[in-house]
């Protein structure tokens, strides 16, 4: 397992806000704190999988490491150096260790681009290579993601979705960067092209030795393809853990309400066991919370919780977790207080 591997990317305390200002002086009224203290490690090698529903915060996470959206707060490390220090050219340059692999494959190309003008634009932008070295590599790129060379004239709209998301693993791949996020990017196609991508990730993470953070919505894609896995709700990881320790012990009460809406290819084990339905409506982001986040929608919730932030802390084996309510045996295993009425089988792997 790659947790092993040396620290590549550290994230902490980051913060992501965007005011809102309304009137003609333009004045602020309120924050939208859409990553609100994050702390991260993703390790050299390791896929670092990101859940949670949306609005909380994952696409803005992976633009703010990025520096796309540049932090409010925090510190974004890649190989000891901190991009949220860095402007300019300075930062242009570190940009080539992180590439990202957008949402939908239908809008992140350029419609009046040829495919083989994508995929050499980000080696045109650093300046690699002659013309016709640039022309060849991109042709290696296109072999590498499972599609012909000779397409290199054709536009974006000849294509179908899983091809074009092929082609932005190909432009991603270019400058041979050693973080890729990939922000949701199976979402949009259909489920058996769904797999082809998956396994093409997967794949090249061997051949080429990649890392990546992985932001999508189904927990089944993300237990398959990922080392650890983290769990973000309103701005904050509220669990962090390996992947087969998150599925089949998860601690937090939202993290099983999560598992518990993934449907399970069993009759009869799906007929057994009880979905949890949080009550509720998702608290705006533009709030200020004194405690937990999740109190207010928590049906484990005590005083202590609406008042008390709890930190993200160590419950063992590496197990993160950030509630009130998880406690440890006398051998170090970790439980969730009174949680026996929030049991959830996990998905299969």
């Amino acid at each position: 397992m790659t947790a092993n591997g040396s620290l590549l990317l550290e994230v902490r305390g980051l913060k992501v806000h965007f005011p809102v200002v309304r009137g003609f002086i333009r004045r602020r009224r309120f924050l939208i704190r859409a990553v609100d203290g994050v702390d991260l490690d993703l390790h050299d090698g390791e896929t670092l999988g990101l859940v949670g529903e949306s609005g909380c915060g994952k696409s803005t996470l992976a633009r703010g490491v990025l520096q796309l959206h540049r932090p409010t707060a925090g510190e974004v490390r890649v190989g000891g150096v901190d991009l949220c220090s860095l402007s300019g050219e300075a930062l242009r340059q570190q940009r080539r260790q992180l590439q990202m692999i957008f949402q939908d494959p239908y809008a992140s190309l350029n419609p009046r681009m040829t495919v083989g003008a994508i995929v050499e634009e980000p080696l045109w932008n650093f300046g690699e290579g002659t013309r016709a070295e640039r022309r060849d590599r991109v042709a290696e790129l296109l072999q590498v993601v499972g599609l012909d060379p000779a397409f290199v004239r054709r536009y974006p709209h000849e294509f179908s979705g899983g091809q074009r998301q092929r082609i932005g693993v190909a432009r991603a791949l270019a400058l041979n960067p050693r973080i890729i996020i990939c922000d949701e990017p199976v979402s949009a196609l259909d489920v058996s092209i769904q797999a082809q991508v998956v396994n093409l990730l997967e794949e090249l993470q061997q051949r080429l030795h990649l890392s990546y953070v992985f932001i999508a919505h189904d927990l089944a894609v993300v237990r398959h393809i990922s080392d650890r896995v983290a769990v973000m709700y309103l701005g904050r990881i509220v669990e962090l853990a390996d992947r087969n320790a998150l599925y089949e012990n998860p601690l937090h009460p939202y993290t099983r309400a999560l598992l518990s809406a993934v449907p399970i290819p069993d009759p009869e084990v799906e007929s057994k066991r009880a979905r949890i339905v949080l009550r509720g409506d998702v608290p705006s982001p533009d709030r200020e919370f004194v405690g937990c986040r999740f109190a207010a929608r928590c049906p484990l919730k005590e005083p202590r919780c609406e008042t008390e932030d709890p930190p993200l802390r160590d419950a063992g084996g590496g197990h993160r977790v950030a509630c009130h309510l998880v406690e440890n045996r006398p051998d170090g295993t970790a439980f969730l207080r009174r949680g026996e009425s929030m049991s959830a089988a996990a998905p299969p792997a």
